[in-house]
Formats: C-alpha cells, structure tokens, sequence
C-alpha cells in the first residue's frame, strides 16, 4: 500500500490538486484530535457515506486513522481496512497517511478537537476580520424587557430551533437570512439580533445580513442558546415560529441585497450548458448542490443535485464536500440564496464555486428526497420482526445491534449486543462457533451491508432483520434501554455540549472557549486560506 508522509500530505494540502482527506475513525474518536482538513468517514459506514463525499473514483484519496500502516492482516488497523475497502469499491488512488495521527503529532503538526472545524474556524476568522457586532445575552434579554423595536432571528435549522430557542425567535436558517429577512423587519429601525445554538452562525448569519446591506441595525447573540443558558434566562422549548416565504417587495429587496453581495466578493455564475461540460470531465470533481431549505428542495429539484441547506454548508462543509478544490454548482429558485452561500464558501477559500444562472427555472424537476449514493452489495436477505421475536423467546438467537449508541442505549431489542460494525469481529468472537446471529440497525441498510463480512467470521446463520429497529419499535415490541450489552467503547457519536448526560454547564463553557481559540490555532496550522474583503 503506498504511503505518504505527514511533511509530504502538508505540501498537498497547500497545493491546488484534488485531494480528499479522509479519517475512518468514529466521530466521537475523530473529534479528540485530527487533521484540519480532515473528513470523518468512519469505516463502519463508509459505503453509505463515500460515494456522495468523493464521487469521482480516481480522486487522491488520503486515509488516516490513529497510527495508520499498511498491516492489512491487522483487524485492528482501521485505515488498511478502509483502503481495502476503497479499493474493492473502484477507487484507484488511494495511499495511507504514515504513521495517521500519531505521526502528524510526531512532525509537531497541528491537530484539532471537535467536528466541523474548519467552518467553525472560519466563523471565529469572520468576527475577529469584519468585527461582526455582538451582544451578550444580559443585553439582549433587557432590550426584551425594555419592549425595545427588535427581532431575534435563528439561524438553525427547524430541528434545532424546535428544540430550544430564545424567547420570541423566528426561526430562518443561514442562508434565507437575506432571502426573508425584508419582511420580518420592515421597519429599518428595528434591530435585528441573530442567534444559534453557539458560535459560528451567528457570527455569519449577522454578518450576512451587514454584507447584504440592510438598513436595520445587526448583532449577534454572543454565544447563542448556551450563551443564554449560562446567563441563567430561560429558553422556549417546542417552538413552531418559522419565517414565511418572502412578499414580491420582499423579493425585491432580496434580489439587490443578492446582487450588492455578489459584486462584492465576486460570485460568478455558469451555464446549465457549461456545467453538463464540466460533468463530462474525468479529471474535475463538481459537486451539484441545492441551497433550499428541505421541503422545498423534496417539493421538486434539479436532476444531480444534492440538497445542501445554505445555512448548513457554511457550517459543516465537509458533511457536503470532501475533496479539496472541487468545483461547487449552487442553485436555487431566484438566486439570492446561492449567491449568499458561494460568497461564504469564497471567503473560507474555495477557488471554484459559482450560482446556476437561472437556477431551477422551468426544467424537468424530480421529487422527493434524494437516495444517497450507495456503494457495495448488499445483501436481501433477512429475517422478519414475527420471526425474530418467535426466536428471540426460544433464545435460539443473538441480535448485534450496529446502529448509533444513542438509539441504542434509548432503545432496543431485548438482549441484543452493540458495536459499531468495524468491531463486528469483537462481539462475535465470544459466541458459540455456530450460533444464529440477526444483524440490525436503524433501517436495516446498515444491517444489510455487514452480513457478508459476519457470515465469514462464524459457521452459524446469519441474518439482518427486515427494516431494521425502526420497524421494531414501529410495531410497539418489546424494548429494552441502557449500555449493558456493549462491545468497545461507545466513540460513534460526538455530542454536543447540551447533549451530555452530567455537567452540562461545564461542556457549554469548554465549547465556548474551544470556538474563540481556533483563530489562533489555524494560524498555526497554515493550510487555510480564508480570505477577509
């Protein structure tokens, strides 16, 4: 297996070629310490997650884990696994990264904490650049009080918002902000506050808004949702108020705030024509990705895009893109909500991005949400809830569980194990050579794609139930909850700090202070090239 060094994988990360970095760690290990530009796809799902993140096959693939080799015969070694993996999966130029973390660590190299880094680094880059206006939730809270003219925006998606928001907040993700923001606040008066859970997109949804050129006075909350926590106010739960669509004056206002942003910082635009050429080009990764919000991007959508919420694809880039200095297509309806996302994805460094000209226009829409691109076989066959409750009363039958830990711990299969899939070999290990083994996971996709490497590891059947644990759970069945049955540790998932189970408090702090020293820990790393206007 070829091989490059950490000082080698630097020099390409300053360079201008393809290359995807991709560490095949579980999040919740890849989140205490990685590469800067690297993506987390774990070996446990990378089928699932592959194909979309780097679609070209021959693009340079670079795979790291904690102290990758090329010792294939190694169960423990995640990257030559992964490799492996690649390989069987038609990608041709894949290499490990010598000695993975451990010897980027050993060069003196930089290395991060956290998911999402290089997004949330560029959002502290933005506040420190551009001195975006904040104020801290004590401020705000007594405007509120004070019944002061003001608008508190969030710019979450619906989920998070729905979750917890700050008294009186509209929801309107990232990227609509300078969609929707005109009749909201028609009064220019009125002073706009933008909030999220944290950091990062309320620096860049404020500054969005600055850059857009509204008249209304603009800040951040500083620290968002955790700020006001920690201030001791207390937040809505269940919130439903969600920014309607803009007015034609609304429009209007949009379209020029759009096109002052677009000459700004240079957003140009392309063809249908020119990207169907650029598609045909075997040596150049386009990504094709429509900025709307969900519903309307299952409402109707251009054939090969992917749905990439604006709001979001500033703040987690690499759960959209793995491959460094692609080319990025952004479409929408009118264009205000692409053009404000490429002059984001401009300022964090990307070289190659433009706004479908026309956007989804009059074409032939497709409908629905988008299968994501699946790699690998997959095998059908599987056994029914009837038929595994009926053996699980027999106890003819061990269920291993493969989906997130924190279903798991929820809920799940009575007696059933859990592991996340690069450690299968570890919890079948232990059992009779020739026991029955059912494979689940939430949908059962998942469940599905592991049985041909479960079948080689014991003489027993083999199955994977029909529809996963969300049909068991669907049917009302039986569960049962906790972490009593685990294989390893439980390193799949990276919580956020209000998801922790104790100290929460402490987590939000920590999280806080992590976000405000990324400013000084990209300039130590030096392969960003965020650029200020």
């Amino acid at each position: 297996m070829d091989k490059i060094s950490p000082l080698e994988l630097k020099h390409l990360l300053l360079g201008e070629e393809e290359l995807a970095l991709i560490d095949v760690r579980e999040q919740g290990t890849f989140s205490e310490s990685h590469l800067l530009f690297a993506v987390c796809v774990p070996l446990s799902r990378l089928e699932l997650l592959i194909g979309d993140l780097v679609p070209r096959r021959d693009t340079r693939l670079v795979i790291v884990d904690e102290s990758a080799s090329d010792d294939l015969g190694s169960r423990d070694n995640l990257s030559s696994r992964g490799a492996q993996r690649l390989s069987e999966l038609g990608y041709t130029n894949v290499i490990l990264l010598d000695g993975g973390v451990e010897a980027w660590r050993s060069a003196s190299l930089e290395l991060f904490s956290g998911v999402n880094v290089p997004s949330k680094a560029f959002g502290e880059f933005v506040e420190h650049n551009y001195e975006t206006p904040r104020l801290a939730a004590a401020e705000v809270k007594a405007m509120l009080d004070e019944g002061r003219n003001m608008v508190i925006v969030d710019s979450r998606p619906f989920e998070e918002y729905h979750r917890m928001n700050i008294p009186t907040a509209t929801d309107m993700p990232g990227a609509e902000l300078a969609f929707r923001i005109h009749d909201v606040a028609p009064d220019p008066e009125t002073f706009v506050v933008v909030n999220c859970a944290g950091r990062t997109r309320s620096i860049i949804g404020a500054q969005s808004l600055i850059n857009a050129g509204i008249p209304n006075p603009v800040a951040a909350l500083k620290d968002g949702t955790m700020g006001w926590h920690l201030a001791g106010f207390e937040l809505e739960h269940s919130s439903t108020q969600v920014a309607d669509g803009p007015s034609a004056a609304g429009i209007e206002k949009a379209l020029a705030a759009a096109a002052r942003v677009a000459e700004r910082f240079g957003v140009p635009t392309v063809t249908p024509e020119t990207v169907e050429q650029w598609l045909q080009d075997s040596g150049r990764t386009t990504y094709l990705l429509d900025v709307r919000s969900p519903a309307e991007y299952e409402n109707g959508h251009l054939a090969g895009y992917r749905n990439a919420p604006g709001g979001q694809l500033v703040q987690a880039t690499d759960e959209y893109v793995a491959v460094k200095n692609a080319w990025l297509v952004l479409s929408d309806d009118i264009g205000v909500r692409a053009t404000m996302t490429a002059s984001w994805l401009i300022q964090m460094g990307w070289q190659n991005v433009y706004v479908l000209e026309g956007g989804i226009g009059s074409a032939l829409l497709e409908r629905g949400a988008r299968e994501p691109t699946l790699l690998g076989e997959i095998d059908a066959a599987t056994v029914t809830t009837d038929a595994l409750a009926h053996a699980l009363g027999d106890n003819a039958v061990t269920v291993i569980d493969l989906g997130p830990s924190t279903g798991y711990e929820q809920h799940h299969i009575p007696g059933a194990l859990w592991c996340v899939r690069a450690r299968l070999a570890e919890a079948i290990a232990p059992l009779p050579a020739t026991a029955d083994i059912v494979l689940t996971s939430t949908d059962g996709l998942l469940a599905r794609l592991a049985l041909k490497e479960a079948r080689a590891l014991t003489a027993g059947e083999v199955q994977a139930l029909d529809g996963g644990t969300d049909r068991w759970l669907a049917e009302d069945r039986v569960t049962e909850s906790g972490l009593e049955h685990i294989v390893g540790d439980t390193d799949d998932v990276w919580y956020k700090p209000y998801e922790h189970r104790g100290a929460q408090e402490k987590f939000m702090r920590d999280y806080l202070t992590w976000e405000v020293a990324l400013v000084e820990q990209i300039e130590r790393d030096g392969t960003t090239r965020f650029r200020a206007f």
